[in-house]
């Protein structure tokens, strides 16, 4: 079975001090100013948070084994302090580097890979569409191609790091042509930052991550090389379902991060708040809440470590997309749902406290419910786990 080493640990260690060093002191002005913290990239690209699954050819941090599992720690650590950090680092790897990694030429590789693992750039990628959301298939963004370059037009909405100062490149979805059968051909098209024709939109008014960057897309006869095809032509459905089961591993452990947040601060409060002489943790109608909480923690981190776990093995040789695939969705749903219950209770035991912007679990409350939203809802991962199973289609 699977265990955390003391390597892992420690590095946990690491990326705790520095998210309550850095992040934590800050976030309450940051999420009041809907600032994106753009300084704490490179930060988080000195600790080699945005290398742990990159080979060292490219900056990265070249780890033969464990090195999603690390990834998870961070995200994990990160997110327990504030999810809007902790969602710059989930998409900025699991969205931005992992594509271009998993399916990018030498060249292409070579040009982004050292700078996004060094945090001197981030990349988005472009999926979701007005209209194609869970039907990631609905894709209405299509790219012509004549004379060596991708004309691009179409729309991309709710995309993470797409409009930071630093963002260099989006990896977008579109519609090349059609199968043999009439579906339609989607590929992956790479378009830096600042292209012709590439229009970032105004940032969107969001219930929570406030301090991270999500933008819509706009593309008008928006041309790129040839070469900027990222992976082969019509295998952008293939690569962009592969990217999100990870994806959702990396959700998990954000997740876990905001249901060990709320545990800790419920704890914390059950046994400092007085009421009626005494605190109001000796009532067993919070400690069985608290207690709850414990269990949805614990639970929770074990499936998503697991998960992570299976990809490691995975990328080893060792165990098949399959597992994972269900793993992932597993960990996702069950997570998910927990992080958005454990903020409901944490709010419940601080009372009218909990209504106020000045305690930090008001904003988890409001992070918590895109979990299970975003990298494929919960009826999504409720479809891949019964298709898993086996049972009828």
């Amino acid at each position: 079975m699977f265990e955390l080493s003391r390597d892992h640990e420690e590095f946990r260690r690491v990326v705790r001090d520095f998210a309550e060093r850095e992040v934590g002191p800050h976030i309450e002005q940051w999420d009041r100013d809907h600032h994106f913290p753009s300084h704490l990239v490179p930060q988080m690209g000195e600790l080699g948070l945005f290398g742990m699954v990159v080979p060292e050819e490219y900056g990265g941090a070249g780890l033969e084994e464990g090195g999603f599992t690390y990834l998870c720690l961070a995200i994990e650590e990160l997110g327990r302090v504030d999810q809007s950090v902790g969602i710059t680092l989930s998409a900025g790897v699991g969205l931005g580097i992992n594509p271009i990694l998993t399916y990018g030429s030498p060249e292409q590789k070579q040009q982004y890979l050292p700078d996004l693992v060094a945090g001197k750039t981030l990349a988005g990628f472009g999926l979701t569409e007005p209209e194609a959301g869970s039907d990631a298939g609905a894709t209405k963004t299509r790219a012509a191609l004549a004379d060596g370059q991708w004309t691009v037009n179409g729309s991309k909405a709710f995309i993470t790091n797409s409009g930071t100062d630093r963002t260099s490149v989006v990896t977008v979805t579109a519609r090349t042509g059609e199968t043999a059968d009439g579906r339609p051909e989607i590929s992956a098209i790479m378009i830096p930052s600042g292209t012709e024709g590439f229009t970032v939109e105004p940032a969107y008014r969001k219930l929570g991550w406030h301090a991270s960057d999500t933008h819509g897309l706009t593309f008008e006869s928006c041309a790129v090389p040839e070469e900027n095809l990222l992976g082969e032509r019509g295998s952008g459905f293939k690569q962009f379902l592969k990217t999100l089961d990870d994806g959702r591993i990396a959700i998990s452990a954000l997740s876990v991060g905001l249901a060990q947040a709320c545990l800790e601060a419920a704890t914390d409060y059950a046994k400092t708040r007085i009421a009626f002489g005494r605190p109001i943790g000796v009532n067993q109608g919070v400690s069985f809440q608290v207690s709850d909480l414990a269990v949805m923690v614990e639970a929770a981190r074990l499936l998503t470590y697991k998960a992570a776990w299976l990809k490691d093995e995975h990328d080893a040789g060792r165990r098949s997309v399959a597992e994972v695939k269900q793993a992932a969705a597993i960990a996702k749903l069950h997570s998910t749902e927990a992080a958005v219950t454990a903020t409901r209770i944490a709010t419940q035991i601080f009372g009218g406290n909990g209504f106020m912007e000045e305690f930090p679990v008001t904003r988890f409350y409001r992070d918590a419910k895109i979990l299970e939203i975003g990298e494929g809802t919960s009826e999504v991962q409720r479809m891949v786990i019964a298709r898993g199973l086996g049972l009828p289609q």
